[in-house]
C-alpha cells in the first residue's frame, strides 16, 4: 500500500472525476493556489495508472465528485463512485473527501482551453472543496 507522509503545510491535493469509461484528474498545490488539470485515466486500468498517479504526485489528499440525484438523494451512480473510492482507499493511505458533483459537467463546458472534458471536471470538483474550505475554515 502506499502511504505519503510529510510535516509541511501545503499540500498536493487531486480532484478526480469518475466516469465508467474514463477518470479525469486535477492537481493543486495548496501553496500555489491555482487548480490545473492533470490527466485522464481509462476507467479500466484505474488501478495501476491512477495509483501510480498519486505516488508520482506525492498526493496528500483526494477529492473525489458524488454525484447527488436533483432531489438531493443518493443514487445507483452514487453508489458506484463510493465503491470506486472504498477500492481507492485499499491501495492508498489517503485522506479522501467528497464533493457534490451536480452540474460540472455544465461548468466543464464552458470552460476554454485544451484539457478534456473529464479533466474540467475534475477541475470544477477539485475547485468546489477548496471554495468549500475557504469559507469553512476549521
Amino acid at each position: 500500500m502506499w502511504q505519503h507522509v510529510d510535516q509541511k503545510n501545503n499540500m498536493n491535493i487531486l480532484g478526480i472525476d469518475y466516469g465508467k469509461k474514463r477518470i479525469g484528474v486535477s492537481w493543486v498545490d495548496t501553496d500555489m493556489g491555482m487548480v490545473l488539470p492533470l490527466t485522464t485515466v481509462e476507467s479500466g486500468k484505474w488501478k495501476v495508472d491512477l495509483v501510480s498517479m498519486i505516488g508520482e504526485q506525492k498526493a496528500d489528499k483526494l477529492v473525489i465528485g458524488l454525484p447527488i440525484g436533483l432531489d438531493g438523494k443518493e443514487n445507483e451512480n452514487t453508489k458506484n463512485i463510493r465503491k470506486f473510492a472504498e477500492d481507492l482507499k485499499s491501495l492508498v493511505n489517503l485522506p479522501i473527501e467528497f464533493v457534490d458533483e451536480r452540474f460540472t459537467s455544465r461548468q466543464a463546458d464552458a470552460m476554454g482551453g485544451t484539457a478534456s472534458r473529464d479533466e474540467k471536471s475534475a477541475m470544477v470538483i477539485l475547485q468546489s472543496y477548496l471554495d468549500k474550505v475557504k469559507s469553512n475554515p476549521g
